[in-house]
């Protein structure tokens, strides 16, 4: 039985010479009967080896169905030539006659040559074909053009201008979204927001009727909303072919440098103070929201120690036969990088001194305007600096550490090659780590101090807990303007020092 194989990928389907119909027409005709079988990849590009009937056919050669494949010419049957040279060689071993409309196939030590010059050939061709259509799709984006319909909830595509316009009633929903997450109310989190919407029977983008907590975190994190949209942020080379792909062969979506972004403006749907106010409130989204324990701390999870720079977080403690609630620096997981210094301090009383200074903020908000001004004003926050400090001293001795091993390698230490790479990567997971963080540290740090403190918000916390509600506050209610106000306390052995946003 003789196969025919022909595909057409989904670029080429416009193209003239590449129709299935007129490569099947002639594969028939150079094969000189009727009596072929089909294999037919529609849609699918030849850079991957997994195709639908590419892997029948290939199958069908094995069992011995097929004795003579013809195709149109060699890039119908890869666009690399490493899988071009699979195929022939996987053929050549079950004595397949393998048949090219466009020249020969000669299993010669010159038709090899040939052959494999015009397979680079059409793998150097498919290389400049993306590469033009990147380049192009740049160029369009410089001029201010929008690339596609890129399906941003609040906007819509104008094909005729090339630009997102704001769709009306879904931006109102936009507002209404960072309304709900950056204002105090019954909604609660990016969970109660997406019920919030499910249960008003407001559709997605893309009509659903139910809301999933990750897209509201996208909406609230997308820059489009002040204006700032950008495109070729994200590099997705080689992704195509992921859907045929292992799950841990496939290629991840990976961002470019910031400098390779391209800024596309766009009108505006949220103002700018609200939405950094957002930011800052989605960088404190998982204690804001965490579940509830067996025991209630107000102030869980922004304490810090001054001395080990530990987290202090709630427990209950036994002292002289008495149950006491405090907190404390002190980590009894095994797997604590620091197990803490030991510092105490008791529940009860700390809780009632922080919400006696907070609620004397909000009876007047130009106090907490003056010590956040006061707080901008320093050269740095001291967990923060001893932070970087020990980053900076974790990287440099990793760095040591690998000359080290090498230089002891180098003249014949006792250990074996597999233990030296072994302890070689450790050390350099260690580095990438300490250093990825000391990355995100600085970029937290300098975001903090641009972003300023957001007197209005204050102003609208005061007025709806203490003016209208002012004798209901429940624990929920205090604990949600603490963290509102509050972005992180250092305790000292004398005194504490608070940090706001």
């Amino acid at each position: 039985m003789i196969g025919i194989y022909a595909r057409v990928s989904t670029e080429e389907q416009a193209k003239s010479g590449f129709s299935l119909e007129s490569q099947v027409r002639e594969c028939r005709k150079k094969s000189g009967t009727n009596e072929c079988k089909e294999y037919i990849d529609e849609g699918v590009s030849g850079e991957f080896l997994d195709r639908p009937a590419l892997s029948q056919l290939r199958q069908d050669v094995r069992d011995g169905l097929i004795t003579k494949v013809v195709c149109l010419d060699p890039d119908r049957l890869s666009r690399k030539l490493m899988h071009q040279l699979l195929i022939t060689e996987e053929f050549d071993r079950q004595g397949i006659e393998l048949v090219f409309v466009n020249g020969e196939y000669a299993r010669t030590p010159e038709g090899q040559l040939f052959y494999s010059m015009r397979g680079a050939i059409a793998e150097f061709e498919k290389a400049k074909i993306n590469e033009r259509m990147s380049r192009g799709r740049r160029e369009k984006a410089r001029q201010g053009r929008v690339l596609r319909d890129f399906q941003v909830y609040g906007y819509s595509y104008n094909k005729e201008t090339e630009q997102m316009i704001i769709n009306e009633e879904e931006a109102a929903i936009v507002r209404l979204i960072f309304d709900l997450f950056t204002k105090p109310g019954a909604v609660q989190g990016m969970n109660g927001i997406a019920h919030y919407l499910t249960k008003q029977a407001i559709p997605t983008k893309k009509g659903k009727g139910v809301w999933h907590r990750q897209v509201v975190r996208q909406i609230l994190m997308n820059r489009a909303y002040i204006g700032e949209f950008y495109q070729n942020r994200w590099n997705t080379e080689g992704m195509l072919g992921n859907k045929h792909k292992a799950p841990d062969e496939r290629v991840p979506v990976r961002q470019r440098p910031r400098e390779e972004w391209i800024h596309i403006p766009c009108p505006p749907i949220i103002e700018r103070e609200q939405f950094e106010y957002a930011q800052k409130l989605l960088q404190d989204s998982r204690r804001r929201w965490a579940k509830k324990g067996l025991h209630q701390y107000l102030l869980s999870g922004l304490l810090r120690c001054a001395h080990c720079g530990n987290t202090m977080t709630g427990r209950r403690a036994k002292n002289w036969g008495k149950y006491v609630y405090e907190y404390t620096d002190i980590k009894s997981t095994a797997g604590a990088k620091n197990k803490g210094c030991g510092r105490k301090v008791k529940r009860e009383e700390f809780d009632n001194e922080i919400w006696k200074t907070v609620r004397s903020w909000l009876e007047n908000p130009n106090e907490i305007a003056a010590a956040a001004e006061y707080d901008k004003q320093e050269s740095e926050i001291p967990f923060e600096q001893m932070e970087m400090e020990r980053l900076e001293k974790e990287i440099e001795k990793a760095k040591k550490g690998r000359k080290r091993i090498l230089s002891l390698f180098a003249i014949g230490m006792d250990s074996g090659e597999e233990e030296v790479c072994d302890i070689m990567r450790t050390l350099k997971e260690k580095e990438e780590t300490a250093t990825k963080q000391l990355k995100e540290l600085k970029a937290r740090i300098r975001e903090e101090k641009e972003a300023g403190f957001n007197q209005n918000l204050l102003s609208e916390a005061a007025e709806y807990y203490l003016f209208k509600h002012p004798d209901a506050l429940t624990f929920d209610d205090k604990q949600k303007i603490i963290r509102q106000l509050i972005r992180e306390i250092i305790v000292y052995e004398d005194h504490i020092e608070i940090f706001t946003y």
